[in-house]
């Protein structure tokens, strides 16, 4: 008897073994065909975008054009529409659906204000911060347009007038704001706003940063998702959407968020030609940063006005406290400050009796000061949206204005740390980290990448650091695969031993520094400066080899790294750019140099001269607004000499050629295979070569030289902004005193990646 009932048993698991692997095989059937179906949704709703989009929406001869016509005039005060304004304001007019992307400062607001005017009943606009409101409000009023707003500070006296207003059959406000919290919280507004709609007088819905409805946008509000609803309440309704940062899958997300799929939507570019973009290497030295942004705003940015953005309410006061030391006109405005004072600095400021507001990102939406010509940002933005958006206050008037963002590696974990939450948090803060550590491609190309549009260089003009020196270099690729691995070797250690490492004491354990214990048995300590093992750290977490893991304690949270999802079998490569190589000769023709400059992490500076700069030569200086001066001052060095540049690859017996600087290395201090500086020589200097402007690089040199015979001899290091050689006697990192070679042929070493 129990073995028939074995036997059945063991008949009844088979059987729900097959139905288990029949669930399984039909689960990922139907994950398949919902994704099949979403992208047949998707490729639907984009091509009844695409009809909407093809039809002339820039006619003026509808039913209510001369009326635009005449309020744009008679209450704007303005002659002519800016691009995709008209557009926007005939397919509001018409009851068609729409979502504007339009750049910060393009003037989307008009795009609702205009037809609200014109347009019988209220129009409704959700926006996401009452500071912004409140700007708008003033705006309305300076022109005597009827405009109010709700929100939790409304007095009884003001909601109940309001509440009138909606349901009256000629009312007195033609735009009403609220926050989307309005709605969701409000039982008694929505039912106001049912009641506005069956009598005719809800004319349209215009909802500001819509991008704010999507999980997968860079500022997602929980409760822009309560705007769902609207479309099903209140369907006869126009819904205008305006954003200045939304990729196409946000989009997508928005129409399907709101049911607008189908919808028409308006983009126009996110190219700003007025603005100039700008990466800087951004010292650890606060006091050298405070001095940095000293220097910008009392010679180059000299009685403009500006925002500089950091990354919390404490570095705001600080770097505003210390600006004002020095006789800067600055001060700190963020989200800690109570509404009058917030309100006394915004005023200062457009008043242009403040230079310069430090900031945290409380501020910005709805800034609409048109003289802003520079806007810093001092530490990392979260993404490339918040760094778009931020950047775009400058220059609204469209004249010139800069765009500059210091960038260090320890901001890197300053941020995720605050991101990791988010759905999309990390990778939208890596892109900004590509964005920083990319070497030659121009800095437009990768925003109109991000934002899925395609810019030619000449829609760049120059108008940022690396078209400006466009034709000059171009990247190097380096093989980074032993260096991945012994990272990876470090890692693995860690695990073993139970240890975690941040990423300073990663590199520390790297270059044979900090507690023993950290390193594995028989390592070999890179000989590669901290700039380098930064920038290789970082490029292994943009590409998933590392990844970041996050630990909470009482105070704070702490980023680890460890090893990544990616791994490297034993013979493949992993090229990655970390150099840049000079690619035309002295004489204007081209050709390749041996010789590079490591812009990474050692950048000259002509412009500065001061102490702080001596100690941390690496810092790159901002280049003048204008491009001219530094063009001006490449072309002058390019045509200094018609000495050839080294050739790209030095054979083995080109370098013994020189010996007698080999001779003085000992078998000991020889540069190893792992050491990414190599030692090279020629008996003729090629002219304006960058070598080196990093003293770690220098004392590596000083440390693989022992001895070298001093008659006729002279190790010498150009820089970029040097036109003379500087003769190191004794290998002095800083000389006292330049003295000139000239005319002689003497030896140099010249330092440069290994390949």
């Amino acid at each position: 008897m129990s073995a028939e009932l074995e036997a059945e048993l063991e008949k009844i698991t088979k059987e729900i073994s097959l139905i288990d692997k029949a669930i399984d095989r039909l689960s990922k059937k139907k994950q398949a065909l919902i994704s099949k179906k979403s992208a047949i949704n998707r490729q639907i709703s984009e091509k009844a975008s695409e009809e909407l989009a093809n039809q002339d929406w820039e006619r003026s001869d509808h039913p209510w054009s001369n009326k635009v016509k005449e309020v744009l005039k008679s209450k704007f005060k303005l002659d002519k529409f800016r691009p995709h304004q008209l557009s926007t304001i005939n397919a509001v007019m018409s009851g068609q659906d729409c979502i504007l992307l339009m750049p910060t400062g393009g003037g989307k607001s008009l795009c609702y204000q205009l037809p609200a005017m014109v347009l019988n009943g209220i129009t409704l606009v959700v926006s996401p911060l009452v500071s912004l409101m409140e700007d708008q409000i003033m705006a309305m009023e300076s022109l005597n347009l009827p405009a109010t707003l709700l929100n939790a500070s409304s007095t009884r006296e003001t909601v109940n007038h309001v509440h009138k207003e909606m349901t009256s059959k000629d009312p007195s406000i033609k735009l009403l704001y609220v926050t989307p919290e309005k709605l969701a919280k409000s039982k008694r507004f929505m039912s106001k706003l049912e009641k506005m709609y069956q009598m005719g007088q809800f004319s349209l819905l215009a909802i500001d940063e819509v991008h704010c409805c999507s999980q997968w946008g860079h500022d997602f509000r929980p409760d822009y998702k309560f705007l769902g609803i609207m479309k099903r309440q209140f369907p006869k309704v126009p819904i205008l959407g305006l954003t200045a940062t939304a990729t196409t899958s946000i989009i997508q997300d928005i129409q399907s968020i709101l049911s607008m799929k189908g919808c028409l939507v308006l983009k126009a570019s996110f190219n700003r030609p007025n603005l100039k973009y700008e990466v800087v290497c951004k010292s650890s030295c606060q006091k050298d940063n405070v001095s940095e942004l000293e220097d910008l705003l009392k010679n180059r940015f000299n009685g403009l006005s500006g925002i500089i953005y950091c990354f919390s309410v404490k570095d705001c006061e600080e770097i505003a406290s210390e600006l004002r030391k020095r006789g800067v006109k600055a001060k700190a405005y963020h989200a800690q400050l109570d509404a009058n004072n917030r309100s006394s600095v915004h005023k200062s400021w457009t008043s242009n009796s403040t230079q310069v507001i430090v900031a945290t990102v409380a501020f910005g939406m709805g800034i609409d000061k048109p003289d802003v010509r520079f806007v810093i940002h001092h530490s990392l933005p979260k993404s490339m949206e918040n760094f778009y958006q931020e950047s775009g206050r400058a220059g609204r008037d469209d004249h010139p204005a800069s765009c500059i963002l210091f960038y260090r590696f320890a901001d890197v974990f300053r941020q995720s740390t605050m991101v990791f939450t988010e759905q999309k948090g990390l990778d939208n803060l890596y892109g900004m980290v590509a964005y920083c550590l990319d070497l030659s491609r121009c800095r437009r190309s990768l925003i109109a990448q991000h934002f899925d549009e395609r810019w030619n260089t000449q829609d760049c003009n120059k108008m940022c650091d690396h078209c400006e020196q466009k034709g000059f270099y171009e990247e190097k690729l380096k093989n980074i695969a032993r260096e991945y691995r012994s990272i990876f070797n470090i890692l693995e250690h860690a695990s073993m031993i139970e240890e975690r490492l941040t990423s300073q004491k990663l590199i520390e354990a790297w270059q044979g520094k900090g507690p023993p214990k950290l390193r594995p048995p028989g390592h070999l300590s890179t000989t590669y400066s901290r700039e380098t093992c930064e920038r290789i750290i970082a490029l292994l977490l943009l590409e998933s080899y590392l990844k970041e893991e996050f630990h909470f304690t009482p105070y704070s949270t702490i980023s680890y790294i460890n090893i990544g999802t990616r791994r490297l079998s034993n013979d493949q490569e992993l090229l990655f750019p970390m150099s840049v190589v000079r690619v035309k000769n002295d004489d204007g023709k081209s050709g390749t140099s041996s010789t590079k400059h490591i812009k990474s992490s050692e950048s000259s500076s002509a412009a500065k001269e001061s102490s702080s700069n001596k100690q941390s030569q690496t810092k790159k200086s901002p280049p003048s607004l204008s491009s001219s001066s530094s063009s001006a001052a490449a072309a002058a060095a390019s045509s200094t000499t018609k000495e050839k540049d080294l050739k790209t690859s030095k054979t083995n017996a080109q370098l013994n050629e020189n010996s007698q600087l080999q001779n003085g290395l000992t078998s000991k201090q020889k540069p190893d295979a792992s050491s990414d500086l190599t030692i090279a020589s020629t008996r003729k200097r090629p002219r304006n070569c960058v070598l080196s402007s990093d003293e770690d690089d220098v004392r590596g040199i000083k440390k693989q030289i022992v001895d070298v015979e001093k008659s006729g001899q002279a190790i010498t290091i150009c820089d970029e902004s040097d036109e003379d050689e500087m003769k190191f006697d004794d290998f002095d990192i800083f000389p006292k005193k330049k003295k000139s070679v000239e005319g002689k042929k003497v030896p140099m070493i010249v330092v440069s990646d290994s390949d």
